[in-house]
């Protein structure tokens, strides 16, 4: 059981945990501490926090949209007031859409799903957090257009331009013709250089990413047809432990919450699907390209967040 220096049972703060990774890494994390469940559906919040509860565990639900950066502010706002020792934070919620539409703020919501409200609510809690508290954001190996598995599966790397063209929704040339493909691997690439930068200006915390691997019982794309969900949840997800690259939500989880709980690990690493470090992207690895999409996006969160 994870316990602070007075006993205190500690507390984990995960978006996403209502289903796929983010529901098997909630109730994992739950065996070693209290889980603060961050997600949209209160009522899917509920039937998470009753499976822990039953279990005879803790956890509290805070209602976040993340793709809205003004429930972002008073989610963090939220967590903060509830006074628990929070002791890490891992940032798992993530989509895939399949149709481009735009969040409350007008910009993309996939980007501002994955990268511009993790980013928000992560700079919000920081200095709430204690020295050498974790920090985890689950990324993905399609931000590198050299990553075989992505490159087959038909995305074309991070096509990032500026973080206010990333906002209209607007990617390099050359991209993926997979519905969705480019806004999901530019934001994922936006998560890497934000860990690997934040884990240079902030050493107090570590800062570490996760590439879970491909897990088809996931529910990445909100709009993805019934039989695509039935073939990627019942399906396909038979075949996953066997296959190189291919994981399962309990796997995955296991991973992250390692990485969460590692209270000797160092910062700015970069794990696989099976705990081990790999490398992102030549372009990701360049401190000047993290600083500039760390720069960038603070001065367009600026724009909307006084």
């Amino acid at each position: 059981m994870a316990k602070t220096s007075s006993g205190e049972r500690k507390a984990y703060i995960i978006t996403g945990p209502t289903s796929g990774i983010g529901h098997s890494t909630a109730l994992e994390l739950a065996k070693h501490a209290t889980v603060v469940l961050v997600g949209r559906d209160r009522g899917r919040l509920d039937e998470v926090q009753k499976t822990i509860e039953g279990a005879g565990r803790h956890a509290v639900s805070v209602v976040c949209d993340l793709s809205d950066l003004a429930s972002v502010r008073r989610a963090a706002a939220e967590i903060i007031a509830l006074h628990l020792p929070l002791a890490g934070l891992v940032n798992n919620a993530g989509i895939i859409e399949m149709r481009a539409t735009k969040n409350a703020q007008g910009w993309d919501t996939a980007f501002a799903t994955n990268h511009l409200g993790p980013f928000v609510l992560t700079e919000a809690l920081m200095p709430h957090l204690p020295h050498g508290a974790n920090v985890v954001f689950v990324c993905s190996g399609v931000e590198d257009p050299e990553r075989r598995p992505a490159v087959v599966a038909g995305f074309r790397g991070g096509r990032y331009i500026s973080a206010e063209a990333s906002a209209r929704g607007e990617w390099q040339p050359g991209g993926s013709t997979l519905p969705g493909g480019d806004a999901y691997a530019t934001s994922k690439q936006c998560n890497l250089a934000t860990v690997l930068a934040f884990a240079r200006e902030t050493p107090r915390l570590r800062f570490n990413a996760v590439e879970p691997g491909f897990s088809p019982a996931t529910s990445l794309s909100r709009d993805a047809n019934v039989l695509l969900r039935f073939l990627g949840r019942y399906v396909l997800s038979l075949f996953a432990p066997f296959i190189k690259y291919w994981s399962t939500p309990a796997r995955a989880a296991k991973v992250i919450t390692n990485a969460l709980l590692n209270e000797s690990g160092g910062t700015g690493v970069y794990y696989d699907d099976r705990g081990r470090p790999m490398l992102g992207s030549t372009l990701v690895r360049d401190p000047k390209f993290q600083d500039r999409v760390v720069a960038e996006t603070r001065a367009l969160l600026s724009t909307v967040l006084a």
